[in-house]
Order: C-alpha cells, then structure tokens, then sequence
C-alpha cells in the first residue's frame, strides 16, 4: 500500500511539473442563459468548450420531456435492462435512432465511451476459432481512447494506420491474411483535430478487402446530414456503414451512447456485450429527453445552419486577428498554443480577467507540442461574445507566440 502511494505521489508530482495536471473548474450549467454558466459565488462566466453543441441541454423540448418522466416513472431505472430496466421509451429511442441512421436496429448504452469499448470488444472477442483465426483489426492513429479501449480489450491482431490516410490502410489490408476477419474503426469527425474522415474511401477499401466499417459519429450526430445523421448520411454512405456509433451527451443534450446497424449484429451486442448486460440501464426521464431532442433535432434545420455559420464566423475573427488557429473543416475550432503551462495559463487568464472558459487540451489527449484551446461556438454565441473573446485572447496570447504560429 504505501509503495503504491509513494508511485502516486511521483507520478502526480511529474505530472504537475509538465503543466498537465488536470483541474477542473466547478460551474453551473444555466438552462435558462446558456451559454452563460455560473460560478460558486454566482458570478456569470460565458464558456466556449461545451459539448452542447446546438444548445439543446437547456431546450424546452427535452427539459419538459425529462421532468414529465420523472414525475410519472421516477429518477432511476431500478435495474438492468433484463432486470426491469427496459421501459417503452428505451425501446422508441432505440427505434428512433436506427432510423436516424437508416439502419434496422440501435441498441442504447450509458455513455458514448462504454458503447464504443463494450461493443468493439464483443466483436473483436466474437468468433469461435479463437488465437489460431483472430479478427484483424484496424484503427486510424487519432481514433478516440474508448475505441483503443475496446481494442485493447481484445485477442485482435492490431493494425494503426495514419490518420485519414487510406492508401496506408489499404497497404496494411492487403499485407493482411486475406481469409482473415477484418474490421475498420474511425471516427467522422475527429474532436482534436477538427477534421473528418473521407468515409466514402474507407467503404471502398473495405469492400475491396471484405472488412467490416465502424464508424463513431459523436461529434457529428445531430449536426452533419440533412436529418442530422451525421458526416455519413451528409456524404450518402451510410447504408456502406456496417455498424454506426454515436452519443445522446453533446448535440442531443442529454447523456448517453448508441450503435446502430443490422439487426443480427445490434441483437448479438445486446446479447453478449458486458458493458451492456451488466450496467443499469438509462434513467427513463434521461432516455425521454433524449427521444424528445433527437426527433426535434431532426427537423430543426435552422438550428443546424446557424451552427456552422457561428463556426465560420470565429474562424473569420481569429484569422483576422493572427491568432494561431488550427485549420478545421468542422464546426469545431481549436488554437494552437503548444506549450502545456502555457496553455493552462492562458485557460486561467481567460477564466479569472475575462469571465469566459475554454478547455485547455494538454497531453495526453494531443501530442506534446500539439497543446490548444478547443472553442465550439454555437447558436447562442452572438458576434459581441465574438469580439469580446477576441480581444481577451489578443490580450493574452503573447505577440510572438502569434506571430510564430
């Protein structure tokens, strides 16, 4: 017990020396002012780094959804989903959600991180043959540590290919033992980096070499594609997807995950992934909300385009002020700072001189060197919350910093 404490302390200390130690900043979600927050002593702080994409979490639509649940079935599932924990409106989300994606089955899990560990897992482990035949899997270089999760958890033999980089995937399919099973997973838009993922040439090589698609969509559901599908139905490819993952926590508003696919593979998941079996199953007010948000989100094409003309709108403000901007093709826009303490510094001027909040994003999430501010403007940040950000940046990222960038 005390070497294990001693390990603690070194590795806390190393890590407090490299300007990475995490500390989080305790502010209340405001349903009524998003995206003001507020502090503790009740002071206003606006923040730029939330999930909530499309402002949803405070929306009338799921918060009257939730509290009508809640009244009539209370706060908790009471169990597992085998265990009394499967409601009506568990079985219409999963419903709704398959059809978002037109797939034929979707089957929900507590957090977009257990449904991508659990059921990557239960694929990767699934066929009998065992070690002697194992399953070839093979993951882009930037993929999401619920996804490495779930590798890892695996007997697959495991191939990285460079991020987005499809000739280098075909390279390793082809290296690969043709009869094997194989599996590519990635991600649409990838949260770090701001990029997405060409889809439609990842389809291609895997039909080419037989391989199943796994597709993560949290960063773009609800957002990307004329019904908010995601990148996959904004690009028409889809239905090459085989099974397609998301999350109900950021552009939905609510809290957790889902995969959609074929009914034979949603049903083995369901039947085989512990991550699922053996977990309490969603609040029935959080799996209303969520149904509530995603079937208003679907239609709210308003919401979706002033989403992305807010993005563009940043993007035009940092370029025009010389702040080192990372260039993105999505609605997310991050600041390349490259420096852990500095970033970390820069995090804290913005909280304590200027009001306004933006996660500082330090190794391990990124490269050492790759350290930045991720902002995801949204519907409600308005041009005056633009230029006050501007200048309270301007103010405290150091000219030479900007000018080397």
């Amino acid at each position: 017990m005390n070497a294990f404490k001693d390990h603690c302390r070194q590795t806390l200390g190393s890590i407090r020396e490299q300007g990475r130690y995490r500390v989080f900043t305790p502010l209340r979600k405001r349903a009524d002012g998003f995206p003001y927050y507020a502090r503790p002593d009740g002071s206003r702080v606006l923040v730029w780094s939330s999930n909530d994409y499309l402002a949803m979490g405070g929306h009338p639509v799921p918060v009257n959804a939730a509290c009508e649940a809640a009244r009539s079935m209370g706060a908790g599932a009471g169990g597992t989903r085998n265990i009394s924990g499967t409601s009506p409106v568990h079985d219409d989300l999963e419903a709704e959600l398959a059809s978002l994606h037109g797939k034929q089955a979707g089957l929900l899990f507590t957090s977009g991180y257990v449904s991508n560990q659990a059921t990557l897992a239960a694929i990767l482990n699934s066929l009998p043959n065992g070690p002697a035949h194992p399953f070839h899997v093979f993951s882009d270089a930037k993929n999401h540590a619920s996804m490495i999760a779930g590798i890892k958890g695996s007997r697959a033999v495991v191939h990285i290919f460079r991020h987005n980089d499809v000739g280098h995937l075909e390279t390793l399919l082809r290296a690969a033992p043709p009869g094997a099973p194989k599996l590519i997973a990635f991600e649409s838009v990838y949260s770090m980096d701001a990029d997405i993922a060409p889809i439609g040439a990842i389809c291609d090589v895997a039909e080419k070499y037989d391989a199943m698609t796994y597709l993560d969509e949290v960063h773009a559901v609800g957002m990307y594609g004329p019904n908010g599908g995601g990148v996959s139905e904004r690009d028409g490819v889809a239905h090459r997807v085989h099974i397609i993952e998301g999350t109900l926590a950021k552009a939905f508003g609510c809290h957790g995950g889902y995969i959609a696919g074929d009914t034979e593979i949603v049903d083995f998941i369901r039947c085989t992934a512990p991550g699922f079996i053996f977990t309490t199953s969603l609040p029935p007010m959080v799996a209303a909300a969520a149904l509530a948000s995603v079937r208003h989100v679907r239609s709210d094409h308003a919401r979706r385009t002033k989403l992305f003309e807010r993005a563009s709108a940043l993007k035009a403000r940092f370029d025009a002020a010389g702040l080192p901007r990372i260039d993105s093709v999505s609605h997310i826009v991050p600041l390349h700072v490259g420096d852990a303490t500095l970033c970390m510094q820069v995090s804290q001027r913005l909280l304590n001189e200027f009001a306004m909040y933006a996660t500082p994003i330090n190794y391990p999430t990124v490269a050492r060197g790759e350290e930045r501010l991720r902002f995801t403007p949204g519907p409600l940040h308005t041009d005056a919350m633009m230029d006050e950000l501007v200048q309270a940046l301007t103010a405290i990222i150091p000219l030479e910093r900007r000018q080397a960038a």
